[in-house]
């Protein structure tokens, strides 16, 4: 447990990650997955409970160097010193362990050897984070723990950033990374706890989720747009947007004719596709928030 002021930002969270997965804590904003990172690499005390990372309590009036020397940590929004070079950059942070990787094989990983020698200060966002991903592997570390990496980025880096994960998998590295990205998860994920106010409601493999909380089926009206959300939103709190498409998962029939006949009440005609129970349904259904794929409330 976590406590802040006596409001609890993680309450009775429990959940094992095993030596060489990829897991996604998914949850909306507000749902506790960076105070629960920040409890793995050692930043913030537990309120109460115990947790280990690596075997090792991270409680105590001393925090647990040990852990810090077998982690890597992305956070949100890495921050270097202005002035340094992306190489010097990735230099300084190596510095700070006995033993690091060659930063030369991470900017390569990392998409940056052509950005090496621009500061620190001139670099876009992106870049920051792709070298914020490569100094969380200069100590080779045993486990990644990973702040929402992509939200909010371009498409290039978070498909630089997405196939880094694969290969760290791969490598049987062990991944913690936090999301509001649904397809993220499913795409990057062995397992996937959803997180919605602080506590887990759900935890497994996709097909597990599936299995237990899928039901339904999904109703999608094609570049439905604002005018088909908003008339939709009035009826049903579990609606999203794609795109220009709007999504509705539904469990009865019944639904799906409160939704047809509140569009044919005010003239709008769209073209109506259904599919089955997704990732996406179950993540509706136990939080009520409609995310896109990059991680933006609907």
């Amino acid at each position: 447990m976590k406590r802040y002021d006596g409001v609890a930002a993680l309450d009775d969270v429990s959940f094992e990650v095993q030596k060489g997965e990829v897991f996604a804590l998914l949850g909306p904003d507000g749902a506790g997955k960076t105070t629960m990172i920040q409890v793995l690499e050692c930043t913030r005390q537990p309120t109460a409970g115990s947790v280990k990372v690596l075997g090792q309590s991270v409680a105590g009036s001393q925090w647990p160097n040990e852990i810090k020397r077998r982690i890597g940590v992305l956070p949100q929004e890495f921050c270097s010193l202005g002035r340094l070079t992306v190489a010097e950059s990735l230099e300084f942070f190596a510095a700070m362990y006995d033993a690091h990787v060659d930063a030369m094989s991470l900017l390569d990983l990392l998409e940056l050897r052509d950005m090496a020698k621009v500061q620190f200060a001139d670099l876009s966002g992106g870049l920051r984070q792709r070298l914020g991903f490569a100094v969380a592997l200069v100590n080779d570390p045993e486990l990644v723990l990973l702040d929402e990496p992509t939200i909010g980025q371009d498409p290039e880096t978070r498909r630089a950033m997405r196939k880094v994960i694969g290969d760290l998998r791969a490598r049987g590295k062990t991944i913690v990374l936090t999301t509001h990205s649904v397809a993220e998860a499913e795409q990057l994920a062995d397992r996937t706890g959803i997180l919605n106010r602080g506590k887990i409601v759900a935890l497994g493999t996709p097909a597990e989720l599936l299995d237990k909380f899928g039901g339904g089926k999904t109703v999608v009206f094609r570049s439905g747009g604002d005018a088909v959300f908003g008339t939709l939103r009035r009826f049903f709190d579990t609606v999203s947007m794609d795109g220009s498409d709007v999504v509705l998962p539904f469990d009865r029939l019944r639904d799906l004719e409160v939704a047809l006949t509140a569009l044919v009440g005010r003239g709008l005609e769209v073209e109506v596709v259904l599919r089955s129970s997704t990732l996406q349904n179950v993540f509706l259904k136990l939080t009520g928030s409609g995310m896109s794929d990059t991680g933006e409330a609907n």
